[in-house]
């Protein structure tokens, strides 16, 4: 990654996941953001952030923005695309915000003016119950309190499915390394499936992930757990992965 950082066109527009990255549910740590960071500035890149699921990583706001608050502090190339669909469970609202780091208010108002053009013939105005919503649970301590506590049910109820996933496998005779399944963080896992055994899956037992072998952990629960493990023991048995 870094290589490739390395040699793509000065001023380039890199798109990074600040935490939960999806698809491949591997972030890196925070060494590893300042060593991005650094060839970021050194190639004078424009840095936009895509944080679809803060909060989804580790439960916690804070720990889950660090990258962000790494780069806004050292640069001010910086964007940064925020959805409240997922993390708010807004998915038929699809709230969020844009926001971009200006070097001073001349630029903040010459950036702002441009985005206005850009709204206009798009939507104009966006829907505004799903902001709402977001503005009143961020405006009200009590509520806010209540949200971070949901989203540590919600991401350590996505941590408890990895690992019950890894441990019924293994209940069912399974004898490979499960252990990427629960070393990757946020809502979707790379099981190492391949096609032909995904396909199998959908056929022959009802289970449907992408053709890639991606599953998603928010998908999985109690009740169908130990189905999902059995079947998925029966086209990887013998095979590897």
């Amino acid at each position: 990654m870094l290589e490739d950082l390395d040699k793509a066109d000065n001023e380039s527009i890199v798109i990074l996941h600040s935490c939960a990255h999806n698809p491949t549910g591997q972030d890196p740590t925070m060494d590893q953001w300042k060593q991005i960071l650094e060839v970021c500035k050194r190639k004078n890149h424009l840095a936009a952030f895509d944080s679809a699921y803060q909060g989804f990583a580790s439960g916690n706001l804070e720990t889950d923005a660090a990258s962000i608050r790494l780069f806004e502090a050292e640069t001010d190339r910086v964007m940064l695309f925020q959805s409240f669909a997922k993390n708010f469970g807004l998915y038929g609202e699809r709230a969020g915000n844009l926001n971009i780091v200006c070097s001073d208010e001349s630029e903040a108002k010459r950036v702002q003016s441009r985005l206005k053009t850009f709204a206009r013939p798009m939507y104009s105005n966006p829907p505004i119950h799903g902001a709402r919503i977001v503005d009143i649970v961020l405006g009200d301590k009590d509520l806010t309190a209540s949200w971070h506590a949901d989203l540590k049910v919600m991401s350590g109820r996505m941590q408890e499915m990895r690992h019950g996933l890894v441990a019924a496998l293994k209940s069912h005779g399974s004898n490979l390394d499960w252990s990427h399944v629960t070393n990757q963080i946020g809502m979707f896992a790379y099981t190492g499936m391949t096609e032909e055994m995904v396909m199998d899956l959908r056929a022959t037992d009802g289970v449907y992930m992408t053709a890639d072998g991606r599953i998603s952990i928010a998908g999985l629960n109690t009740n169908n757990l130990d189905y999902i493990a059995k079947c998925m023991h029966r086209v990887t048995k013998d095979k590897g992965i």
